[in-house]
């Protein structure tokens, strides 16, 4: 009887806490021990496993940014497509807008040949969606006439924001360049007119 109690008190069951729950655990009177815990080798196969993920990952979310902001710097290009052709209408005298920021104007916005009103506000200051954009008159006649104009966007920080280099003209048919000398400058005509029709 007196055996079988000394083997009792040796394998007592005591309590662990762990957080907010409690596990019975058994352990011997002489040895304290905490089944909670990780190993520091546990803890390592955790960060390779975290950083293995993370490099799969990255460049896949860094690709579709890309890939979502070239999208929205080309509506934006169509967008000033469409106001330039207003401008126009509205303008005879002035024909094209002479600098982007004509087509624009702060909410609320009382249209005039300094603030047409006909852009968002953002885009009309040259920045958005991580491309910075510009648009120019050209070919203006002795009247004062912008006959033609250049609208052109580019990546504000090459590689992370954008790409691609996009414009188009009067004649709205979008351009796109591969930015071989990673221009964040929006291109001019000469640069738009070498450039390849986007498909």
């Amino acid at each position: 009887m007196h055996e079988r109690r000394k083997k009792t008190e040796k394998t007592a069951q005591i309590y662990v806490s762990c957080g907010n729950a409690h596990h019975p655990a058994k352990a011997s009177t002489s040895t304290i021990a905490n089944p909670c815990g990780f190993s520091l080798a546990e803890l390592l196969v955790v960060v390779v496993i975290v950083m293995l993920v993370g490099m799969t990952a990255v460049p896949s979310l860094l690709h579709s940014r890309l890939a979502a902001n070239e999208a929205a710097g080309i509506s934006s290009i169509r967008n000033i497509n469409r106001a330039e052709v207003s401008y126009q209408a509205a303008y005879p005298t002035r024909g094209f807008a002479a600098k982007l920021v004509d087509l624009g104007g702060a909410k609320p916005c009382t249209p005039s040949p300094s603030s047409a009103c006909l852009i968002d506000k953002l885009l009309g200051e040259g920045a958005m969606g991580g491309y910075n954009f510009a648009a120019v008159g050209t070919r203006q006649a002795a009247n004062g006439v912008y006959q033609d104009y250049t609208a052109g966007a580019a990546p504000a920080s090459y590689g992370q924001s954008g790409v691609r280099l996009f414009c188009s003209m009067s004649d709205a048919v979008l351009r796109y360049s591969a930015n071989p000398t990673h221009s964040t400058t929006p291109p001019a005509t000469t640069e738009c007119l070498a450039a390849t029709v986007l498909e």
